[in-house]
């Protein structure tokens, strides 16, 4: 009985000529939909990804007809002769790591206060994820303000509580330049957490809150052992977007430092800006976006993998 059991669901999963037909008459009429979108995805981003890798191999300044092609010598310029490549690797990784801490734990905590049945918990919401929908230069513009030496209000508000020994140029000091903008980023990226993590609050089953209150349980055994597990996907899309969203940032490095002071806040994407629009080196730009973007595959898609994979 088992053979014929085996071969009658091997039958039924069997692509036969009727199902194959079936498939593809079903991609005929859904294809044409999809070739608009299909456009758009090949001609903005498969596109300039290739022409980016190509160019990477290549000697050029952007404007000039001709290109000399140099093989591998950006690349290994890149990793042997360029120091500021390191250093902005470096700062890659720091903001990376940060964004995962702490506009997370902000955008969590916010998440779980905004959650409760309380008066204007709309307003409250709406303010705090106002910074998001503000433009980025605007924000470099904002935070370049506040932290200007004199007239900034970080430094009047220090003067005033009678923490005059911390005041100092925020901007202009290479030691702190990278997380004076980093607190701009996470007054920036606080704000779609809390509404991914409200998001995922609503799908946590109350009868598990409740079982477990009943058996004992404490607001924060509760927490961990109910609310955490059940917010599995939403931390799953929160960190996957944080490390894109820290890995490309640029328009608040650009906005607020250029890069400075002495090149100490640059990071991958601003470095590879300079070298290819600043200084006319447009190969050697692409190669560093080259490696901004296997940086970013080897991070993600293995993380992806194994989320996907516990999930199941």
């Amino acid at each position: 009985m088992v053979p014929n059991r085996v071969t009658y669901v091997e039958r039924a999963v069997s692509p036969t000529p009727r199902r194959m037909g079936l498939i593809l008459r079903n991609y005929g009429t859904v294809f044409p939909f999809l070739i608009p979108a299909l456009t758009i995805y090949v001609l903005f981003l498969i596109y300039p990804i290739l022409n980016a890798v190509f160019t990477s191999f290549f000697q050029w300044d952007g404007v000039s007809p001709q290109r000399v092609f140099v093989g591998l010598d950006n690349y290994i310029y890149l990793f042997t002769k360029d120091d500021i490549f390191w250093r902005s690797l470096r700062n890659s990784g720091i903001w990376m790591i940060l964004s995962l801490l702490i506009p997370t734990t902000f955008g969590l905590t916010l998440a779980l206060a905004l959650n409760q049945k309380m008066v204007g918990r709309s307003v409250f919401r709406m303010i705090f994820y106002l910074p998001a929908i503000v433009a980025s230069i605007a924000v470099a513009t904002i935070w370049t303000w506040m932290y200007n030496p004199s007239l900034g209000i970080v430094n009047g508000v220090l003067k005033q509580i009678g923490l005059r020994v911390f005041t100092q140029d925020w901007l202009g000091n290479r030691n702190i330049a990278l997380y004076s903008v980093f607190a701009a980023y996470t007054w920036m990226a606080t704000g779609p957490n809390m509404v991914l993590f409200l998001a995922g609050l609503q799908s946590v089953p109350h009868d598990l809150l409740e079982a477990a209150r009943v058996d004992g349980a404490n607001h924060w055994a509760a927490f961990w052992n109910v609310t955490i597990p059940s917010l599995r996907p939403t931390f799953v899309v929160v960190i996957a977007l944080s490390i894109i969203n820290s890995l490309k940032v640029f328009d608040l490095i650009y906005g607020m430092t250029y890069g400075g002071p002495g090149d100490s806040t640059n990071v991958l994407a601003s470095w590879s800006y300079f070298q290819a629009f600043s200084y006319n080196r447009y190969g050697f730009g692409m190669a560093v976006a080259v490696v901004l973007l296997l940086i970013t595959l080897i991070i993600v898609i293995p993380y992806m993998i194994w989320a996907n994979h516990g999930e199941e």
